[in-house]
């Protein structure tokens, strides 16, 4: 037998249908603690791969023979090596393509619905990451909400519905992926937008995304007014899409709310988290499906892969909207912190266009689990 390459969308579709496989995780025990392909249905063995360097006798009782292996690494070397290993003493086995670099980066597009005039939103889920992004499509026209670097899935999925990209939409300056938003604009002849309480220190030109201004993208409107709603940065700004869709950016997540604190200024921005969650958001219509930025855990995907939910519900279940005391809020926000993301602050300043980092050394500022969310 030989090993079999299996890549990232092939185990985003296992992981969204919950079909049991087994991984052989052979990174450092440190880096698969820290962040792991998740999945309801998922068995997991970590076996740092210097540990199997003399042979893979001793861990073959430990691999099932009724469902698909799959060993996984960083960046794939170590993976096809060992999997060779168990090919060779007679089992099935694959190894994930491009190693956790390539399900760090991998996108998955999924329809959300149709707009009340023609048209539709489409949801872009990087599973690897808790990323995601937004295409909305209407009358040749498209406009892209929260894009990652990774922008020839976006560029080439508006090519696939014969659509022009036209405008191109940041809900704030994100801290723990690098935007493909402005160098998206530039490959379409674009219009990039920024909220401009984010933008006080970018190099580049771009749109304000201010309240009292709408955009049009064919037959449809982007209401910005009145969502201005900061918290997890000061410039974050919510959009209405078809007086049906909040897209919500990093305030507000299907089981858990936005960290205040990545620009340095949990104690300042905590009480504009409150109010754009307990009071502008509340004043909205509850019926208003709620299209995050991210998702936390992988409990939050529905049964066809996407994320949302209705602003009704998650006033009704979310713990973090469901805190009476001022005091208390405060201090389950700034005493739950998450580990901040990895490399944010030069995330930041590469989104500000302060720093030019490489193809490689973009993906490696990028590794690692999402963290934007307090729960």
């Amino acid at each position: 037998m030989t090993v079999q390459p299996m890549t990232a969308s092939t185990i985003a579709k296992k992981v969204v249908n919950q079909d049991p496989f087994f991984i052989l995780d052979v990174r450092n025990e440190d880096a698969f603690a820290d962040w792991k392909i998740e999945g309801k249905n998922i068995q997991y063995l970590n076996i740092p791969y210097f540990d199997l360097l003399d042979g893979v006798e001793e861990i073959l009782e430990q691999l099932p023979t009724d469902q698909d292996i799959v060993v996984v690494c960083a960046k794939e070397g170590s993976s096809i090596m060992v999997g060779e290993m168990i090919a060779e003493e007679g089992r099935a086995v694959h190894y994930l393509r491009g190693g956790m670099k390539a399900w760090s980066e991998h996108l998955e597009p999924v329809k959300i619905g149709d707009l009340k005039d023609v048209g539709e939103l489409y949801q872009f889920v990087r599973i690897g990451k808790g990323c995601l992004s937004y295409m909305i499509v209407s009358n040749g026209e498209a406009a892209i909400v929260d894009a990652t670097r990774m922008t020839d899935v976006f560029i080439d999925f508006a090519k696939t519905l014969d659509v022009k990209i036209t405008h191109i939409l940041d809900t704030h300056l994100h801290a723990d992926h690098i935007s493909g938003g402005r160098k998206i604009a530039e490959a379409v002849n674009g219009t990039y937008w920024l909220p401009p309480k984010d933008a006080s220190e970018v190099t580049f030109a771009y749109e304000s995304l201010e309240e009292g201004r709408t955009i049009t993208i064919g037959d449809t409107t982007i209401a910005i007014q009145p969502l201005y709603s900061p918290g997890h940065t000061i410039g974050s700004t919510s959009f209405i899409v078809d007086d049906t869709y909040l897209l919500s950016g990093d305030i507000l997540f299907i089981d858990s709310i936005g960290r205040p604190d990545l620009a340095g200024l949990a104690e300042d921005w905590v009480g504009d988290l409150r109010e754009s969650l307990y009071k502008r958001y509340k004043e909205l219509s509850g019926e208003l499906i709620v299209l995050p930025a991210h998702f936390m855990i992988i409990e939050e995907l529905n049964s066809d892969g996407s994320v949302s939910g209705k602003l009704g519900t998650l006033f009704a279940e979310n713990h973090g909207l469901n805190i009476e005391s001022e005091v208390e809020f405060r201090e389950m926000v700034t005493g739950n912190l998450p580990p901040q993301p990895n490399a944010y602050q030069q995330i930041r300043e590469t989104n500000m266009g302060k720093l030019t980092p490489d193809e490689e050394t973009q993906r490696e500022m990028e590794i690692g689990p999402n963290r934007c969310a307090i729960r």
